[in-house]
């Protein structure tokens, strides 16, 4: 098992898994992944105990990835593809967390500061979704149920440093106001690998702590603290200069043993585990440069892209018949 210190940020529990041996058997975790139509990955990993929880530093729970290196492009029928693959396992999770809830009550916390690109996308999302919860209120309590609409409400509750105040107190608030049977919250995350920056969706039924994988630790919107389930929904934005360097080295540890000439320099190089090229990655970085984070200079159009992704995923798993089989 890796040692503690060796611990690139990350909030994606695909990449919490790739930390073992291929193949490796982690007690307590079972994972799966398969293809779907062209270019999608899909990886569920269910955290079932307390050991399995310890050894991938995550809470029990199902984590859903869905991969797609086609996301990060202006492809508007791949992010359709996307959408109706992200809308199929949205209701399956939804239908595990909330079984036998035919007409449910539906919340969505869009995170983040829509003032930095790079953490705008729950609010992104918030602004396209088609919210139906002020019809009830205007035409009868009962008007989504008679046109077999969901009834959707949500919001987009800013950071601590606009509003003085913790997301989950916002939410909590909003939630005590409005009963809905469940949470979805969505929020931009920290990846440790560069090639799975807003080309990566991750769904979990586990809740989410707004700011965790930048080492910005806030309360968590859980089950445990809001009193009804929480899925939350997030696509990497960002990475830890020391990842992108340590992938570097990686690479060129690879390509000095391809030549004969530098083949003892990459043989030496080789000899340092990841840990310790980690370990001095960032004792060198840091110091200088504190804990550095780094986007895509597209950021803003992968983000807006996106959130059309994610918006139209969640109006698939609400609106619609199931999409998947």
């Amino acid at each position: 098992m890796v040692q503690n210190y060796f611990n690139p940020r990350t909030d994606l529990a695909v990449e919490e898994k790739e930390r073992f041996t291929e193949g490796e058997e982690i007690s307590g975790v079972l994972a799966e992944q398969w293809e779907r139509g062209e270019g999608l990955r899909l990886t569920r990993v269910e955290i079932k105990n307390s050991q399995g929880a310890k050894a991938m530093g995550k809470p029990e729970g199902v984590y859903v990835t869905i991969e797609a290196e086609a996301l990060a492009q202006d492809d508007p029928s791949y992010h359709k593809e996307a959408a109706k693959e992200l809308g199929g396992q949205l209701r399956e999770m939804i239908d595990r967390c909330c079984p036998g809830k035919k007409y449910l009550s539906v919340f969505v916390a869009g995170l983040g500061n829509m003032q930095v690109t790079p953490d705008s996308l729950g609010p992104r999302v918030i602004e396209n979704l088609q919210m139906t919860r002020h019809l009830n209120l205007e035409y009868s309590p009962d008007f989504c149920r008679m046109k077999g609409l969901p009834v959707l409400s949500g919001m987009a509750p800013g950071v601590m440093g606009q509003t003085g105040m913790e997301t989950a107190e916002i939410v909590k608030g909003a939630v005590v106001e409005t009963r809905p049977d469940l949470i979805i919250a969505v929020d931009a995350l920290a990846a440790r690998s560069a090639r799975r920056l807003a080309s990566t969706i991750q769904l979990a039924d586990t809740g989410i702590h707004p700011g965790s994988g930048v080492g910005n630790h806030r309360k968590g919107l859980t089950r445990e603290s809001l009193g009804i389930p929480v899925i939350a929904v997030g696509i990497p934005t960002v990475i830890g200069a020391a990842g992108i360097v340590h992938d570097t080295v990686k690479a060129m540890i690879q390509a000095l043993l391809q030549e004969k000439e530098t083949k003892a320099y990459g043989s030496y190089m080789e000899r340092i585990s990841p840990e310790e090229q980690y370990q001095l990655i960032r004792e060198l970085l840091e110091p200088e440069f504190g804990p550095m984070f780094v986007t895509p200079q597209d950021i803003d159009e992968r983000v807006r892209r996106l959130s059309f992704t994610v918006s139209e995923g969640i109006h698939q798993a609400l609106y619609r018949e199931k999409t998947t089989g």
